[in-house]
């Protein structure tokens, strides 16, 4: 792709489609700036919830304030939109990481699941960047593998804990996740809908955005295994 295209595109943009992207492109920069690896974040600290409230708000918690999680979830509802395959990503994706916090709770560990979820948040950023993505069940089965490291992830926050604590744990970042996802895929798509910005100008440019911090992630999880403190 040229950079150097597609900033002087942007650039000769009408002033309205210049702001719908400016605006979410200054958030996930703000994002960036405060981002932090992935398995740091559990909703009540090191603490395991022992009831099914606390086990529900940790579920829908942890992908929010996991900011890598959090873009990989925003990066999947916008590439959703890009390709106008429907909800198909999404979905595959939080099934996939249902499935990844039950490896996790079967105590099978997955091969540097850091630096995977990390790479998977550089790779959705770069296919959101690309002009032509590559076909659906593909990007669908990139988004289930990815899922099921996320979810890996996830499963560190509830392991030892009770059925009830666990299945409400189990909803609460599915929902979140889902309703994320959702919510960003119909907002990209009511303004590619709308021919507000019919190029998918703005979701190239996020793409970008997300390569850089899927990029500082990746980065940060490798110098740390070089260097540990």
């Amino acid at each position: 792709m040229n950079l150097r295209v597609l900033a002087l595109s942007f650039l000769k943009a009408p002033v309205v489609s210049q702001k719908l992207i400016a605006v979410p492109l200054a958030a996930l920069v703000a994002i960036l700036f405060v981002a932090t690896p992935a398995l740091a974040h559990h909703p009540f600290g090191s603490e395991t919830p022992d009831n099914i409230v606390e086990a529900f708000l940790s579920g829908m918690g942890h992908p929010v304030i996991g900011i890598d999680h959090l873009a990989f979830v925003v990066a999947v509802g916008l590439l959703a939109a890009a390709m106008g395959g429907g909800l198909g990503i999404p979905i595959a994706f939080v099934v996939a990481s249902i499935l990844g916090t039950g490896i996790h709770l079967m105590s099978i560990d997955l091969p540097l699941p850091e630096l995977v979820i990390s790479a998977s948040v550089l790779l959705f950023g770069v296919l959101l960047a690309m002009k032509t993505q590559p076909a659906n069940p593909v990007v669908m089965g990139l988004a289930a593998i990815a899922g099921i490291f996320h979810g890996f992830a996830y499963g560190e926050a509830i392991f030892g804990a009770e059925m009830g604590p666990l299945v409400a744990y189990l909803l609460g970042f599915a929902a979140i996740q889902l309703g994320i996802a959702t919510g960003t895929y119909w907002a990209a798509k009511t303004i590619l809908v709308n021919r507000v910005e019919p190029s998918g100008l703005g979701l190239r440019f996020a793409g970008f955005v997300i390569c850089g911090m899927g990029t500082t992630f990746l980065t940060t999880m490798i110098v740390d295994s070089i260097f540990p403190a």
